[in-house]
């Protein structure tokens, strides 16, 4: 009797401990997409090639409730940079579906919405510094 009471209370701290490690790598997965994705928007001005680099480096997520839910179609990216082309900003986000106990702590500590518990990440960096004067038309003409 001790042994099942047991055995269940293992189970249950184990799948406490899962479900943040899960949603610690997909948010860790995030990040870097992002981060390589503002390299990327650095050097193209077309948001739809930036998205589908971003796309393609989620597929690392696994397709399971823990990690994310939705499929492809649930990712979304946003790419803004400044008018002179010196900061570019990129974010992901994307739903994932806790477990029912953790489920409920997330949900106080985290945006929820109706596909689950939303993850989002910013990544904002300077790709361009402010020494640099003069766009790339006016470097290559100098040679």
């Amino acid at each position: 009797m001790e042994a099942a009471a047991l055995l269940a209370t293992l189970m249950l701290l184990f799948g406490m401990l899962l479900q943040p490690a899960c949603m610690l790598y997909t948010r860790m997965v995030m990040g870097q997409a992002a981060a390589q994705a503002v390299r990327v928007a650095a050097t193209s001005k077309d948001d739809e090639a930036v998205r589908s680099f971003v796309l393609r480096r989620l597929r690392a997520v696994p397709e399971a409730s823990l990690f994310h839910v939705g499929g492809e179609q649930d990712w979304q990216t946003s790419v803004a940079q400044t008018t002179d082309a010196r900061r570019v900003t990129v974010e992901v986000w994307g739903h994932v579906r806790p477990l029912p106990l953790f489920g409920a702590i997330a949900s106080l500590a985290m945006e929820r919405d109706a596909e689950g518990v939303v993850l989002h990440v910013r990544v904002s960096e300077l790709v361009r510094p402010e020494w640099l004067a003069g766009s790339y038309a006016d470097w290559v003409s100098g040679w």
